[in-house]
């Protein structure tokens, strides 16, 4: 049975499967507990660019955590932490030169919303 586990989790279809289950488990429960990295951001930054940069570190953190958990992403973890924190390198230049739609809105933490709303 072992055998069977190890052969479908490591080396067949299921693959990754660890990884896929712990970064999303991370991310439901941020968000069932209401952690956020997003309040924390806001208070340094504007609304807009804290729930970008917010979002992708929670999705760096959970990555590299699920990585680190999997056993067939291990080798990995390094390269998708990293290539996770480069396109953030991006932001200053899409916030400079790209235009947002007007009937765009960023949608932030449930209490907050209202007030990003209001600010923008």
């Amino acid at each position: 049975m072992e055998t069977i586990i190890s052969l479908g989790l490591e080396q067949g279809p299921l693959r990754g499967f660890i990884f896929g289950f712990v970064h999303v488990g991370i991310l439901i429960i941020g968000y069932y507990t209401g952690w956020s990295i997003n309040r924390l951001l806001k208070r340094t930054s504007n609304g807009r660019i804290a729930g970008i940069i917010g979002a992708v570190i929670a999705h760096i953190i959970a990555d590299l955590i699920a990585s680190l958990l999997d056993p067939t992403m291990r080798s990995a973890a390094l390269g998708i932490m990293f290539g996770g924190l480069l396109p953030l390198l991006l932001i200053p230049l899409l916030e400079k030169y790209v235009t947002k739609s007007d009937a765009h809105i960023m949608v932030g933490d449930h209490e907050d919303i209202q007030e990003d709303l209001k600010s923008h």
